[in-house]
């Protein structure tokens, strides 16, 4: 593209240019008796290359009309500024979490495969989930006690691999519901975040999914809800599963073989409440994985990301800077105008001097 193409204009000028430097002129002559002689004389390769210097002025010519009209060559370049979320996501791994009452691809599943699921699209994207690419995502995951697998980060390929890696406890020593702790660890990893970070994240929000009712820990629910009121830190509330009964694996005494019981569950769903409505938060209830995965669309959607994109255009001046094409560099117009110039003087004045 051309800054100022109507400079081209002029090269019309060229083909009069042409026609003035290569049009016979008259000459000056002698009587002699016969040129028959001179005209059967083969040329000399000095005589073939006589129209050589005009044709140099002709092509300076046309590359300096060229240079005026100033050929630039646009790179558009994005900017993409970000006003990030830091989420962390707190998953219960309780022995509960075996109930066999979801499904995945019309399969059943327990509930921890049916959370690594969506959780996993939430995460990276898939379905009717867009991912959180510009984020800051951590995870930690409870029972008897919290335990942080990955602080808040944007590898979330790794987050997503701690993610289907995590398993429910099996040692009746490690299972219980630490809630409360569970949540305050999430506030205590968001929090630092404000001294590693250069900026401070926009907003901070924790999802926590549990199937059960405090019952280990030293930290009340209510009491790491209030901690992450005072942090500004968000909590939105999932409560896990069907109610009343769910089908439960358990290994029968008499045959040792694992079979399928329904068992009574219980969700403290007014505790839940009340941790998601003091936080500023909401309280949902997934009680199979299509309620599950519109709950994350749900919190998708309200916890946007403010991403901004500026677009500028940088530009080469190709008159003045070389341009690389197929692995050629070219050098700049101007440039070539002026060594077509200096050669046209040096072969007029040399080896192709005419004499007058």
């Amino acid at each position: 593209m051309f800054y100022s193409p109507w400079y081209l204009l002029l090269l019309l000028l060229v083909p009069l240019l042409s026609w003035r430097l290569f049009a016979k002129r008259g000459m000056p002559g002698i009587r002699f008796s016969s040129v028959g002689l001179a005209i059967q004389m083969t040329p000399t390769f000095r005589q073939r290359l006589m129209w050589l210097p005009p044709a140099l002025t002709l092509a300076a010519v046309t590359c300096l009309i060229v240079a005026i009209a100033r050929p630039r060559e646009g790179r558009q370049q994005t900017v993409v500024e970000s006003e990030g979320i830091a989420i962390e996501m707190v998953v219960d791994r309780s022995g509960s979490m075996q109930a066999m009452d979801f499904q995945v691809d019309g399969e059943h599943v327990d509930r921890l495969t049916a959370i690594k699921n969506v959780a996993g699209k939430f995460v990276s994207g898939g379905d009717k989930l867009d991912g959180r690419f510009n984020d800051l995502v951590g995870l930690i995951t409870f029972a008897g006690y919290a335990d942080g697998q990955t602080p808040p980060t944007l590898d979330h390929a790794f987050l997503v691999s701690q993610l289907n890696n995590t398993q429910i406890v099996t040692a009746r020593s490690e299972d219980g519901t630490a809630i409360g702790d569970a949540v305050s660890l999430a506030v205590e990893k968001l929090n630092a975040l404000d001294q590693r970070q250069k900026d401070k994240v926009k907003s901070k929000v924790i999802i926590l999914l549990t199937d059960g009712e405090n019952n280990a820990g030293s930290l009340d629910p209510i009491q790491a809800a209030e901690l992450a009121q005072t942090m500004g830190i968000k909590v939105y509330t999932i409560g896990v599963g069907t109610k009343g009964e769910a089908p439960i694996p358990v290994t029968d005494p008499f045959s040792g073989r694992q079979v399928i019981r329904m068992m009574p569950v219980n969700i403290d769903e007014a505790t839940l409440t009340k941790v998601a409505e003091i936080t500023g938060g909401k309280y949902f209830r997934a009680t199979d994985t299509d309620s599950l995965e519109q709950i994350y669309e749900e919190i998708d959607a309200m916890e946007k990301t403010k991403v901004e994109a500026q677009h500028f255009v940088d530009y080469r001046e190709l008159a003045v800077q070389p341009y690389k094409a197929a692995g050629l560099t070219i050098p700049p117009v101007l440039l070539i105008a002026f060594a077509l110039l200096a050669a046209r003087w040096l072969l007029q004045e040399t080896w192709l001097r005419e004499l007058n």
